[in-house]
């Protein structure tokens, strides 16, 4: 399955600039797929070391982590030639050997022209103290499959280029097949075990079987690497936040059985491992949006949707027989897809607008910030009258460009208003054309 994150491999490949490169993301995101797939395209051979499956490994990382000798006790044990320009070097798992994370500092300085990708899930529960190497390493974040990775998957090609296209108004019966499309993608969601199993069986229970495997394992992992955290804690906040998509959140009311400095701590965890995105709260549609974001007002959304959906226990008949994408589990679903896109596209931090005076309950679902733009970004159905909060941020901050409302409603335009609808179907790729 064609992936997104490909082109940046191949960018981070060919670069003068080049580092040893993490790649980052939750288990079973694709991961390995991808780097597999740069090495077999575009490396003469490539030298994949499983450090969680193999941990006779390890030990070549005990010593003083000099490159050479690495490399060279690597081309011993698994009987293969590194070359450098010609070999990719996968460390997989990384998070299972915090020497071997140590020593991509040292391959950074004593041997830059060698191609090295790490990959790992939740580096901040496995590693501790362990300090990463700033500055001599890159980063990358994968995430699941958004919509239109899902499309391709498909070879649903008709779909993928009015995705791709700027957006428009188009003849019914497409919109409508688009928006049955999506509502598919909301319950097989964006694992792409999930998806390759749906086309492979065209069943719905075969993707919510894996769903539950996913959690299963996730949870097995908190329970391994969270020697920092209470793991029992980690569980509960995870269940609590996944029950509470849209709702502004109280670390106080995502457990009931642990202290506050604990809660937090999980929370933090999990925002860190990508579990979970932490949407913050911003007073003002002014940049920078980091310095001004609260720490107190903040949503969160889960990592992906059709995982979401078994662990927050959503009753899936109910919402296979739901004709309204917006009435799927109160329109949570919409706005969880929505961040999960917007992640996906941006690769960075979420926002959302609540107003900043006593008593007042106005928000808007989310802020994006386009060439120095700012643009309030709502999830709703319904007429541009009854969308009050975004009404409100653009008359208090008329600089910004116009504000966006996603909905089942087909694409339109309300000028005067400095409004734009987009059907839900767009959400991951209209930012390129604002």
């Amino acid at each position: 399955m064609k992936r997104q994150i490909e082109k940046q491999l191949l960018e981070w490949k060919d670069s003068s600039r080049r580092k040893p490169l993490i790649l980052r993301g939750a288990r079973q995101v694709g991961k390995t797929w991808s780097v597999s797939k740069l090495g077999s395209d575009h490396f003469e051979n490539t030298v994949h070391m499983d450090l969680e499956k193999n941990r006779a490994f390890h030990s070549l990382f005990e010593g003083d982590l000099d490159p050479g000798d690495i490399v060279r006790s690597i081309e011993v044990l698994m009987n293969t030639r590194i070359t450098s320009g010609k070999t990719l070097l996968f460390l997989d798992e990384i998070q299972s050997c915090p020497r071997a994370l140590m020593s991509l500092r040292y391959f950074y300085e004593e041997m830059p022209e060698l191609h090295v990708i790490a990959a790992g899930s939740l580096l901040e529960f496995a590693l501790g103290e362990i300090s990463f190497p700033v500055g001599r390493i890159q980063y990358l974040h994968m995430t699941p499959m958004s919509f239109l990775e899902y499309l391709e998957a498909g070879e649903n090609d008709r779909a993928v280029e009015i995705i791709r296209s700027r957006p428009e108004k188009l003849p019914g019966p497409i919109h409508i097949s688009l928006l049955q499309e999506l509502k598919t993608y909301f319950l097989v969601g964006g694992m792409p075990e999930s998806v390759k199993t749906f086309y492979q069986t065209g069943s719905l229970m075969e993707p919510f079987k894996i769903h539950k495997e996913l959690i299963h394992s996730f949870k097995d992992d908190f329970g391994k690497y969270a020697a920092h955290s209470n793991k029992d804690c980690l569980d509960e906040v995870f269940v609590n936040i996944s029950r509470n998509i849209g709702n502004q959140l109280a670390y106080s009311g995502l457990s009931s059985s642990f202290s506050h400095p604990t809660i937090r701590k999980a929370f933090e965890l999990l925002v860190k491992a990508r579990m979970i995105n932490k949407v913050s709260s911003v007073g003002k549609l002014e940049l920078p949006l980091d310095v001004q974001s609260s720490s107190r007002k903040f949503k969160a959304t889960m990592l992906d949707i059709g995982v979401w959906q078994q662990l927050s226990g959503i009753s899936i008949e109910s919402e296979l027989a739901e004709p309204d994408l917006m009435n799927l589990y109160r329109g949570a679903l919409a706005e969880q897809y929505v961040g999960q896109e917007l992640t996906a596209s941006t690769g960075g931090d979420l926002y959302y607008w609540a107003r900043s005076v006593k008593s007042s309950t106005a928000e808007v679902d989310y802020v994006v910030a386009v060439d120095g733009k700012i643009y309030p970004v709502e999830v709703k159905s319904g007429s541009s009258g009854s969308l009050k909060s975004l009404h409100l941020a653009l008359k208090t901050f008329p600089d910004c460009p116009g504000g966006i409302v996603f909905s089942t409603r087909e694409y339109g335009e309300i000028p005067e208003q400095k409004l734009t609808f987009l059907p839900l179907y767009y959400a991951g790729q209209f930012l390129k054309f604002l």
